[in-house]
């Protein structure tokens, strides 16, 4: 499984960092973070207990559609969609979209945190 880099800046800096890479005064390595979150507590709320218990049971139990993750997960469908959605933005899960179905898909269950507050 991929492990994933994510960084957590400040918003004003996180800012500051996106013009200077458009005007191309920066570009950032290829083994910089490529998901960041602006605390410790957004990046909390993500990959909050819950959520994790949650990529676990997709690891082991391999659902085949959200529905089915529902039950095992002990969870309404219509949160669980939500939640999933937000992983997916996040690129933790990719919900795989089969004939009328949505098959949820870990794609990362270790992860590297880089701070930056300076």
């Amino acid at each position: 499984m991929k492990a994933i880099k994510v960084g957590i800046m400040p918003a004003d800096k996180f800012q500051q960092r996106i013009i200077d890479i458009a005007a191309g005064r920066y570009k950032p390595s290829t083994n910089e973070p490529k998901i960041w979150f602006n605390s410790l507590k957004s990046l909390a709320e993500v990959l909050n207990e819950n959520n994790t218990r949650l990529l676990n049971i997709i690891e082991k139990m391999n659902p085949l559609s959200v529905k089915e993750l529902s039950e095992l997960s002990d969870r309404k469908a219509s949160n669980l969609s939500r939640t999933l959605k937000t992983l997916e933005r996040y690129g933790i899960v990719e919900l795989k979209r089969e004939n009328k179905t949505v098959r949820p898909i870990v794609k990362a269950n270790s992860f590297h945190i880089e701070y930056n507050c300076a």
